[in-house]
């Protein structure tokens, strides 16, 4: 490709090839003797394969064709060239779109990204946050009606069996200090109530009343009187090998272990009681932890709750507790949960994330998350699972 002298004033180089050591340095001499200028650069590798662009100032009168694609041959890669305009493009703030799942097909990947073209929007980035135990991808996404495009993404997301978040992109996703999760089927896998009843002979009989009020169809308040009063006459020390049955949700210790070294602040809210919340609090080393007491004399359980009620209200007005404690603005949390009596927190929160969730939840919660690993969350805060590894080495993993 010829390019003239007068030609020669701003001109994106792109490169490709097998990567190996020394190709950026060499061309950063190449271009530091012609005396050229760099007005942007972009690098990615897959699989071993380099992919290189940049737009570069040559000087008047320089040709620097030859040079480019003799350092090409020396190298053993691609390059070519283009005129552009001298401006920098001007780029407002858009979207991110996170894609989760254990499997992201090419049909997945591309109904998502037709939605995108169909509403004008434009894919400016790619990038991949993990490869297992799920795949997740991060597009940057820029286009004049943001509402619109993200309406739109979000629609077509509830067709697919992977999981797509939309945020926009700015200060506003990168600023999150405080993390607020519900505990039953959330931070762990069961209902403690369901554990506790259990002991008791009516786990059924308690699991039925669970599933109503985690639907919405019943409230929240009167299902937990409810099931609490089955319990009366349980000796207290019942709850040390209930205790002992809690199994956190895989990926927990990774998400909260991740968030610390973030910087972020760790609550948990629990329609379920404080013997549990706050043996998780000292297990995961949160830094709040809330829920209902059940009220006990001359050592067994008199079927009563006491203090505190923590049901749907009262878990919006603890996110906002927490907060305020913490000095942290509302639009700064996040809030994890999946049954109804946590619709109200995750409103509350600047952004509300339905982990495996009932359906009344999903479709009322900024974003979904429905893959069994609640680690996966940090990928909607765009974390990257190669740097949770490297954090990680040497430490003990889940």
């Amino acid at each position: 490709m010829a390019l003239s002298n007068a030609e020669l004033d701003t001109i994106l180089v792109r490169i490709n090839g097998p990567d190996h050591p020394g190709i950026t340095a060499g061309l950063m001499d190449l271009l530091t003797l012609a005396g050229a200028g760099i007005q942007d650069v972009e690098q990615i590798i897959i699989r071993g394969q380099l992919s290189l662009s940049l737009v570069v100032t040559i000087p008047e009168g320089r040709d620097m064709v030859k040079e480019l694609l003799h350092f090409g041959w020396e190298q053993k890669i691609n390059i070519d060239f283009e005129v552009v305009d001298s401006t920098p493009s001007a780029r407002e703030p858009g979207l991110v779109v996170t894609i989760i799942g254990r499997e992201v097909t090419p049909a997945e990947f591309g109904s998502v990204a037709g939605t995108i073209a169909k509403t004008g929007g434009n894919i400016d980035r790619i990038v991949r946050l993990a490869r297992d135990p799920v795949l997740a991808y991060e597009l940057v996404v820029s286009g004049e009606d943001r509402s619109a495009l993200k309406a739109a993404i979000l629609q077509v997301a509830e067709t697919l069996r992977c999981d797509v978040a939309v945020h926009r992109e700015g200060l506003a996703r990168r600023a999150k200090r405080l993390v607020v999760m519900d505990v039953d089927s959330t931070l762990i896998q069961e209902e403690v109530i369901e554990l506790v009843a259990d002991e008791a002979g009516c786990r059924d009989e308690v699991a039925a009343i669970t599933e109503r009020a985690m639907r919405g169809e019943i409230d929240f308040e009167q299902s937990l009187h409810e099931r609490v009063a089955l319990l009366e006459g349980l000796p207290v020390e019942v709850l040390d090998r209930v205790r002992d049955r809690i199994a956190l949700t895989p990926g927990a210790r990774t998400f909260v272990r991740t968030l610390r070294r973030l910087g972020y602040r760790t609550a948990i809210v629990s329609g379920g009681f404080t013997f549990a919340t706050d043996h998780l609090a000292t297990e995961l080393g949160l830094d709040h932890a809330y829920g209902n007491t059940l009220e006990v004399h001359d050592g067994k359980l008199t079927g009563r709750i006491t203090g505190l009620l923590v049901d749907q209200q009262g878990k919006a007005h603890l996110v906002n507790r927490i907060a305020q404690l913490e000095d942290i603005p509302l639009e700064q949390v996040v809030a994890v949960g999946d049954g109804a009596n946590d619709l109200a927190m995750l409103n509350e929160a600047g952004l509300g994330i339905a982990f495996n969730a009932k359906p009344v939840v999903q479709e009322a919660a900024d974003t979904t998350v429905n893959v069994p690993y609640l680690d996966a969350i940090l990928f909607i805060l765009g974390v990257r699972r190669t740097d949770i590894e490297v954090a990680d080495a040497g430490n003990m993993h889940d």
